[in-house]
């Protein structure tokens, strides 16, 4: 027999042993972090030699806890069934007669801090399992973590996103036992509404969106917050996104005319763009006709200002070009020429003509109303006196009149 197949019988002999010769053994978690003032749970599964699984009941089943300690009762922190004054408060949650040692404690504190042991009691059956859990109390909750997908890839913070890409933000955090349980929140500029979604291990929130340049260089910031009992404690992760696109040219565009015509064009891309300028669709650069300067606005804009002698007012168009890795755009400026100005200095002609016009004739519709008015009330007078005058004598001057002609 060759030593294959004698390791192989070896192999075989324990795999068997393990299956129908059950030991004493336990499954503990090596290290758990705790959150002072919430509470601690310890996951725990137990194993026990066959012969004793007569004597593990529901009724006479007993769970007891030893901190940095052995089987000694000063180091007794825990009684399933007769809680000690000085023992920590909590309960057991697993069922000890399905070999579910799992246990919580409420109200942690710095002392809770050390290394456990479990001991199962349970009429004949008793035994202290030497393997033992760690647990470490501290003031403040672990960080969240944030990391960033684009097309459902993950890639590290450095990296740079295309623009109209699709994006996830994932904040995942270790939940610690609390009551009620932690929520992650995020915060950022702009808003962006988020998709949260919870695990039982682990608290997840996602948020989704499709990248644009308003997005470049915004901080996201996940928080994840414990609600305690007396206070609120709270831990942050940040992630700041990178977001490269095509130049964009600002609305604020303009032309200024005075002895010389300047124009104005603003552009913010990233990579940071170039801008030039385009006179009869051909490019221009300094001359004793044209004065060309750029001003750099930030590490993605860009400012450009071009002046224009009048001698080249005539030209009817002039263009602005922005370029980067990711495109180009431009923009039209119409240029006043000298026969727009003619045509602007005859219209307001007209204009003042016309008023002109307009109060002339009202001050002679005015005046023509006035004169026929006071025609109309001298002819009234001029009739008034004409009936006094011409009206028949009375009776009393009738008589008069006889008696001076009898003498």
């Amino acid at each position: 027999m060759d030593i294959w197949t004698a390791e192989k019988i070896i192999l075989l002999g324990f795999l068997l042993k393990g299956v129908c010769c059950r030991d004493f053994s336990i499954s503990l978690p090596q290290n758990i972090q705790a959150l002072s003032g919430s509470c601690v749970t310890i996951k725990c599964r137990f194993e026990i030699q066959e012969q004793y699984d007569k004597n593990l009941t529901e009724s006479a089943a007993i769970g007891l806890w030893f901190k940095d300690g052995d089987k000694m009762n000063d180091h007794l922190v825990f009684h399933s069934t007769d809680p000690q004054p000085n023992c920590f408060n909590g309960k057991i949650t697993g069922n000890l007669h399905e070999k579910n040692c799992t246990t919580i404690f409420y109200n942690v504190s710095s002392k809770h801090t050390g290394r456990y042991y479990f001991r199962i009691e349970s009429g004949d059956l008793k035994y202290f399992y030497t393997m033992n859990t760690s647990i470490n109390v501290t003031d403040s909750p672990p960080k969240p973590t944030v990391q960033l997908y684009v097309e459902q890839k993950e890639v590290q913070d450095q990296e740079e996103v295309l623009e109209g890409r699709s994006v996830s933000l994932r904040c995942s955090a270790e939940t610690l036992c609390s009551s009620p349980p932690p929520t992650l929140t995020w915060s950022s500029t702009p808003r962006i509404p988020l998709s949260e979604s919870s695990g039982l291990e682990e608290l997840i929130s996602d948020l989704n969106f499709t990248a644009t340049h308003r997005q470049h260089r915004v901080t996201f910031t996940c928080t994840i917050t414990y609600q305690l009992q007396d206070e609120t404690k709270t831990a942050q992760d940040s992630i700041t996104l990178h977001v490269q696109y095509a130049p964009k040219i600002s609305p604020s565009y303009s032309c200024n005319r005075t002895d010389v015509t300047v124009c104005f064009c603003e552009a913010d891309g990233n990579p940071s763009p170039e801008l030039e300028w385009h006179l009869s669709g051909r490019p221009v650069t300094n001359s004793s006709n044209t004065f060309i300067s750029e001003e750099r606005l930030s590490s993605t804009g860009l400012r450009s200002s071009i002046t224009l002698h009048q001698s080249l007012t005539h030209t009817s168009t002039l263009q602005c070009v922005s370029r980067n890795t990711h495109g180009n755009a431009s923009q039209l400026f119409q240029l006043p020429s000298s026969v727009a100005r003619l045509n602007l200095s005859v219209l307001i002609g007209v204009v003042v003509v016309a008023l002109v016009v307009m109060m002339m004739c009202a001050i002679i519709y005015t005046c023509v109303r006035l004169s026929t008015k006071q025609k109309a009330q001298n002819e009234a007078a001029g009739t008034y006196a004409s009936l006094q005058l011409s009206a028949p004598p009375s009776e009393y001057e009738t008589l008069n009149i006889k008696r001076s002609d009898t003498q």
